[in-house]
């Protein structure tokens, strides 16, 4: 049997939908993930019946009840999106707020803090220690768009772009962490780079091991 990618989806969130149909079953609160799952599930179904656009919202909407959940549970999904084959083709379902608005005394056992939720410090941000920097030249000789992420070793990046591989032994893209850099097909042009904190290992790559957790994505 040979399923599509949009098949294996499906699958894979009914299998996530089932699970989570157990835990409430058994009087097991939901978290975030099982709660997205039967939200998700619910519209599939709806779907695959040939319901209409706001029968799909309906059902997706009216899938899992707040008190259903850990707390903070509604906060985090503040929004669904799914892609569902209706009649007349893929349409995409935006669910804003699925389990209703927060009431206000989300996160009250935590400080009033709702999860995730991020506090900025007092004062400016912390200089950043001073390390080599350099600039190289990079083309992108492939078909297809490529990018680089923040940490990932820029002497290890796909073979398609074209610089000064020795050059950049040791360096990292000089972006925000979690930033990235993209290349389209044929593209050329220059990037900062910055040398990799602490111990640099035989590669050229940051880490006792030489190794970096981060891959290079190929758009």
């Amino acid at each position: 049997m040979r399923l599509t990618a949009l098949e294996e989806e499906r699958l894979l969130i009914f299998t996530a939908a089932e699970l989570a149909r157990r835990h409430r079953s058994a009087g097991m609160p939901l978290n975030a993930p099982e709660a997205v799952a039967l939200i998700c599930d619910a519209m599939f179904e709806s779907a695959r019946a040939g319901a209409t656009y706001a029968e799909i919202d309906r059902a997706g909407r009216g899938a899992v009840r707040a008190d259903e959940c850990l707390e903070g549970v509604p906060t985090l999904v503040d929004e669904v999106r799914l892609e569902v084959l209706m009649d007349e083709g893929t349409r995409l379902i935006v669910l804003l707020h699925p389990m209703g608005r927060p009431d206000g005394q989300v996160g009250l056992a935590h400080g009033g803090l709702a999860p995730g939720e991020v506090i900025p410090g007092d004062g400016p941000p912390p200089d950043r220690p001073d390390r080599s920097t350099k600039r190289v030249r990079v083309l992108n000789n492939s078909e297809r768009t490529i990018r680089v992420s923040s940490h990932y070793p820029f002497h290890r990046v796909n073979q398609r772009l074209e610089f000064d591989r020795e050059a950049a032994q040791g360096y990292r893209l000089d972006v925000p962490a979690g930033a990235s850099q993209k290349w389209s097909p044929g593209e050329e042009h220059e990037v900062d780079l910055v040398a990799y904190g602490g111990s640099v290992g035989g590669d050229g790559s940051a880490g006792d091991d030489g190794s970096s957790g981060d891959t290079d994505d190929h758009g």
